[in-house]
């Protein structure tokens, strides 16, 4: 045989078994509930956007920390499975989940008609609002006041989808009939201060909390959007059915022993409404 064509034989053998041995590392994707697979490791990773205050987030001596953070913990406790916690870019959640690289969605996670198609979602265990934050300066006291001004959202949020599924309260009226999408609502709230968005529309939670912890509070005004209140519940794949359950139980104990509520009251105050489902 020819050096040249040894040669050539022995890359194709070589990159053969590299091709393998990678496929072989690769994380294998459970085909049906995965919770048996979780508990052997013992350990749950929890998908969530770190700049979500009060949610889930990176406070200055970089811990994660914040409502969610605090609650998952309570229920991994409950369940005998530790939390690890996975930043992630919040547009992507979905397919995260899909791929197994998280197992759960927990920060600040809408229920949604459209989520529920791809998503299954735990009991609802928080209140929300969607709200619209403006600056004093800007004059802005309605909702009416945002025609043609240009108004932002996060990419991927619940503040977004209302925006579209709903465009009779405010995407009709706002300057191209959209708005425009940050990664971060840190980056969103940049741009407002500057005056480069007149309007901001997010969870009443997140905004509140911003806003109250901002080096000038008083130089925002929060409007009554005019959508539906909403829920916050945890999101699973719906294979994992067993998780569910358990996540689900956790949740109605956290409630009975009023560990829910004493969360809400640490990191909201008194404003912060724990869902029905639980209260109950």
């Amino acid at each position: 045989m020819p050096k040249f064509l040894r040669n050539w034989l022995l890359v194709l053998l070589t990159g053969g078994m590299l091709l393998g041995t990678l496929s072989g590392c690769a994380r294998r994707i459970p085909k049906g509930d995965a919770t048996q697979e979780i508990e052997q490791r013992g350990t749950v990773v929890v998908g969530l956007d770190e700049t979500f205050v009060p949610m889930g987030f990176r406070a200055k001596d970089g811990q994660l920390t914040g409502f969610d953070i605090d609650l998952a913990k309570a229920v991994g406790k409950k369940i005998n499975l530790r939390m690890v916690f996975q930043p992630i870019d919040w547009d992507m959640k979905e397919t995260e989940l899909r791929n197994h690289t998280i197992d759960l969605i927990w920060n600040g996670y809408t229920e949604t008609a459209q989520r529920k198609q791809h998503v299954a979602f735990s009991l609802p265990y928080l209140v929300n609002q969607q709200v619209v934050a403006v600056t004093k300066k800007s004059g802005i006291r309605s909702i009416a006041q945002l025609k043609g001004q240009v108004v932002g959202a996060q990419t991927g949020s619940s503040a977004a989808q209302d925006i579209d599924d709903q465009p009779k309260i405010l995407k009709n009226r706002i300057k191209g009939n959209a708005p425009i999408l940050y990664d971060s609502y840190n980056d969103a709230f940049i741009d407002l201060r500057a005056n480069r968005i007149q309007g901001l529309v997010l969870d009443s939670v997140f905004g509140e909390y911003t806003i109250a912890h901002s080096a000038d509070p008083k130089a925002y005004r929060v409007l009554t959007s005019g959508f539906p209140s909403e829920e916050f519940a945890v999101g699973m794949r719906k294979q994992d059915t067993q998780l569910r359950r358990k996540i689900n139980t956790a949740l109605r104990a956290t409630a009975a022993d009023g560990t829910i509520t004493r969360l809400a009251k640490k990191w909201f105050g008194d404003t912060a409404v724990v869902a029905p489902t639980l209260a109950r």
